[in-house]
């Protein structure tokens, strides 16, 4: 700091040059100012010259004052001065460590550790001083040897946060090596504010001697997520804070695969509390669906808990009590509990017929949910070890039937009465009965009751105090249909009927489908198998699918990523060499998340550092360098100097211009350069360029796009439009102009039919405005078509959605966008010139998305705008400007994905078909009435 402000300099040695300051004044003061010179006419006319002003011997006292401080602030501004906003850190002498953490919790501050570390290493840059820079989260293998600060900046811009938290204590080993070799001269760690397991405070303290330490804190610390849990009423989570985070509420969103927001919640700390639950109570159907919670504004990693199938589909053993079910499927139970189970499970049946073999192998096998169909008593063995599968999380579902009428075994969540109950026999004087409305605290709750399903046979339960409470449905007399029982972490569930038709019709309803449905969904998911289906030792791995970066986004996996043995992923925890993501393939994968039940966000700890330490907080701006204002000062007292100096010499007498009169000119003059172009010529300018617009788009049709402000991007729209013109000139009667550029702000809409629009994901959402005028656009009969020009990435992917993809979507949000589907077989543009049944360009994998023929035709009511029915918008992921792009020579400038002729050659029919179906309307469709106007025209 210079005299108690905020101002350094990065050569103070230069400010020594204020001394020769008085110098400088005397030789001003000695030095007179230029004669000045009188004409005058000959000799015999010098009588009568009076001489009323005499020129100095000395230069005036004000004009000295002005160049001793123009050479003041020339010094000054040689200097360097940097006006800081925060005190200097201590750099010491010798080899400076420098330390980042980039862990998932640096995620949200990144930006102001990137700039921190900017002006460090710069600072050191320009002083020469060696740098040790290290990474916490880059591990033992980055290199601890000094360099200079122009190699570390090379590193810190490469650098990005890890989606694991910082491994410090990784560090030690390297940075004990270094000091051995040349202890620090002072350390500066940026950390993140948080504090991890290890003894890195302490190794620090006593690796680096008597060098001072400063640690940067205070960052912005991300919220995390974990303990995901989905019960029999919502899908519940656990907001974590960091103690010194004053956000008193989150608002977390639960996402489908496609990136669909299907719920939103808010959670709410308590005062002092670091963690509070967030449940999304959904219906089960919308609960399966969801892949993704995250916290949004949260752009971290650990605030991000994934989903996988597990837990959505589960794996089912079925076993039958009943012999033959091979030579009469028909009859057997497992008939309708494998097709009510088939589409939302993955069925298992054993190889063995021994029940004492067929339990163990199918618990081997990973099964979340385990069907007993009309078995009575389990062996003992096999009882045991179903005990101790359904305590560790396993559901046992078991169907009554004889077996079970003639006793059964203790795994039953009541207790039963001998025999079984008919109804509407000869015997009996009761009717069939019909099921009674579901209990409240049952998960079949909500469910309708078919009038139709009714029962006549099942097994009774004895009566207690406790029957109530484990009673999930009833019939109409009030006799337990359906029971349960917790035990352990895992329950037992029983059907009081057979899982055919022989003792109720319910196997045969649709409300039985609803029923395993919810029993499958509050069930918990089993651990991965240890072993394979034929007993064996499990050697499966999981390899990395889609991994999640720092900011908690979707990316390819790392090289350095190896797959998991499926046997261990349950108790694999995100790190280095497993981060968190997906690990499988797209048939089936597992989900590890970043934080676990007993993660926590503790705050950072330095006692272990000692009394050497200096904490610090962040800049909050960065440094303004005060060079450039110098020196314009210094240029402007210049020009005050030769002003002064023109003055002095009778500049304006030999002009013959008196001063007042040449400042009022040079004023009226300035000021009219200045308005001049900045007024009259640009308004001038504005008018004609908007009138020239509007008669080039309406003296002939034009293709047009959207300017994006991406070079990239509108260069190859303006190429693809080109090269579509050029193929409707020839294939077809239209001779459309040049294609036209379109701000979207300003430009007017209403000349053009439709509007191509690549979507940057780099670009601003346009402001409430320009959304109003593409609106009314759209309702007057204009289309835009919106390419996303993403779907190769979209399909590597495939399980979130692409930047451009949320792009489009913020700018749809506030569109009345009627509903869409894909080009149905019969629809318009499969024929407005060309017969398509596919819409290619660049890729060919995304389909072409128009308005909803079926949502219009279902509301029976007029369309919302007027245009022959012509869609207003549609979408494609295909990049068709750039199957379209051809250079001046008339050669295509981007390859088609694959490289296939007739793929350019069909995205090519597809824009001729898109530019016929917005120029005339749905015409076409009435082609589908010439074979019976022909007929009835007896041709």
């Amino acid at each position: 700091m210079f005299a108690g402000l905020p101002l350094t300099f990065t050569a103070p040695w230069i400010l020594t040059a204020l001394a020769l300051l008085p110098v400088i004044w005397w030789l001003l003061r000695l030095t007179p100012p230029r004669p000045r010179e009188i004409r005058f006419p000959p000799t015999r006319l010098l009588i009568g010259i009076d001489q009323h002003e005499e020129t100095p011997q000395r230069s005036p006292w004000w004009l000295t004052l002005l160049r001793l401080l123009m050479a003041a602030i020339l010094i000054i501004a040689l200097a360097g001065p940097i006006w800081r906003s925060s005190e200097p850190l201590e750099t010491g002498e010798g080899v400076l460590w420098v330390l980042v953490d980039n862990g998932w919790t640096s995620a949200k501050g990144w930006t102001a550790q990137v700039n921190a570390a900017e002006q460090i290493l710069s600072e050191a840059e320009q002083s020469g001083q060696p740098i040790l820079f290290a990474a916490s989260a880059e591990g033992p293998g980055q290199s601890f040897t000094p360099e200079a600060a122009t190699t570390a900046l090379e590193k810190l811009r490469a650098l990005e946060p890890r989606p694991y938290p910082p491994q410090r204590a990784e560090l030690s080993i390297g940075l004990r090596k270094a000091a051995q070799e040349t202890p620090p001269g002072a350390v500066i760690w940026l950390s993140d504010n948080t504090s991890t397991k290890g003894s890195f405070l302490t190794d620090l303290a006593q690796i680096s001697g008597t060098a001072p330490i400063t640690v940067l804190t205070g960052l912005d610390t991300p919220m995390g997520l974990k303990d995901l849990n989905n019960d029999a009423d919502a899908l519940s989570l656990t907001v974590v804070r960091h103690p010194d985070q004053r956000l008193g509420s989150a608002t977390l969103q639960a996402l489908d695969l496609k990136g669909l927001v299907l719920g939103e919640v808010q959670a709410n700390f308590d005062a002092g509390a670091t963690e509070t639950q967030a449940r999304f109570e959904l219906p089960s159907e919308l609960r399966n669906d969801i892949a993704r919670v995250e916290v949004t504004g949260e752009a971290a990693a650990g605030a991000v808990q994934l989903v996988d199938d597990s837990w959505r589909r589960r794996t089912v053993g079925l076993i039958s009590g009943q012999s033959g079910d091979l030579d009469q499927p028909l009859l057997s139970p497992l008939y309708y509990l494998e097709r009510a189970l088939a589409p939302f499970s993955d069925i298992r049946r054993p190889r063995d017929a021994d029940i004492a073999d067929a339990v163990p192998s199918l618990i081997e096998q990973g099964i979340s949910v385990l069907v007993l169909a009309d078995v009575g008593r389990l062996p003992e063995s096999t009882t045991e070890t179903l005990r101790d599968w359904i305590e560790n999380g396993g559901t046992l579902v078991r169907f009554a039937g004889p077996r079970t009428a003639g006793g059964s075994d203790d795994l039953i969540p009541v207790r039963l009465r001998a025999g079984d109950r008919s109804l509407g026999g000869s015997l009996s004087w009761k009717q069939p009965q019909h099921l009674a409305d579901f209990p409240e605290g049952s998960p079949f709750a909500g469910l309708r009751v078919p009038q139709e399903v009714t029962v006549t046979r099942q097994v009774l339960a004895e009566p207690t105090s406790d029957l109530p409470e484990r009673t999930w449905a009833m019939l109409e007399d009030g006799t337990p249909l359906v029971t349960a029982a917790p035990i352990g972490a895992g329950s037992m569930v029983l059907f009081h009927v057979t899982a055919d038709s022989s003792w109720s019709n319910l196997p045969l309803s649709g409300v039985f489908l609803n029923m395993l449905r919810r029993i499958l969904s509050v069930s918990n998911v089993a651990a991965a198998s240890e072993t394979a289906e034929d007993g064996t030792p499990a050697t499966s791995v999981l390899p990395p699918l889609r991994l999640l970066d720092g900011y908690g986004r979707f990316g390819p996996p790392p090289v350095e990523v190896t797959p998991v043995n499926a046997s261990v992923f349950r108790d694999a925890e995100a790190s280095r060499r497993t981060p968190p993501g997906l690990y499988g393939t797209e048939d089936g994968f597992r989900a590890l998340n970043l934080m676990q039940r007993d993660d926590e966000l503790l705050p950072l700890d330095l006692s272990a550092l000692g009394d050497r330490t200096l904490q610090t907080a962040y800049p909050t701006s960065d440094p303004f360098d005060l060079r450039a204002l110098f020196f314009t000062l210094a240029f402007l007292l210049m020009i005050l100097d030769t002003i002064a100096v023109f003055l002095l010499a009778g500049g304006l007498s030999r002009l013959g211009l008196r001063s007042r009169t040449a400042a009022t000119a040079l004023v009226l003059a300035f000021a009219a350069g200045l308005l001049a172009p900045a007024g009259i010529d640009q308004a001038r300018a504005q008018s004609s360029s908007d009138d020239l617009l509007a008669l080039e788009s309406t003296l002939e049709t034009r293709l047009a796009y959207v300017l994006t402000g991406n070079p990239e991007i509108d260069d190859a729209s303006s190429a693809g439009l080109s090269g579509l013109t050029q193929f409707l000139s020839e294939r077809t009667a239209l001779e459309p102009g040049a294609p036209i550029a379109i701000d979207i702000e300003r430009d007017e809409l209403a000349f053009y039919s439709l509007l191509y629009w690549p979507i940057d994901a780099a670009a601003d959402k346009p402001n409430d405005q320009t959304i109003a005028r593409i609106d009314t656009f759209m309702r007057n009969g204009g289309t835009i078509l919106f390419d996303t020009r993403d779907h190769i990435n979209a399909s590597a992917n495939g399980f979130a959605s692409t930047p451009a993809t949320l792009k489009l979507r913020e700018i749809l949000e506030d569109l009345d966008v009627p509903p869409l589907e894909p080009v149905p077989p019969d629809h318009v543009l499969t024929k407005a010139f060309y017969l398509l049944d596919s819409f290619p360009g660049r890729y060919a994998t995304s389909p072409l998305w128009v308005e909803s023929l079926e949502e219009v035709a279902a509301r029976g009511d007029r369309p919302v705008r007027a245009g022959d029915g012509v869609s207003p918008i549609l979408i494609t992921g295909n990049d068709f400007a750039a199957a379209w792009a051809i250079t001046e020579a008339g050669e295509f400038m981007y390859p088609t994905v694959p490289n296939n002729p007739m793929q350019r050659d069909y995205a090519f029919r597809s824009g001729v078909n898109i530019v016929m179906y917005s120029l005339t309307g749905n015409y076409k469709a009435d082609q589908v009435h010439i074979p019976a106007l022909l007929e009835r025209l007896g041709q």
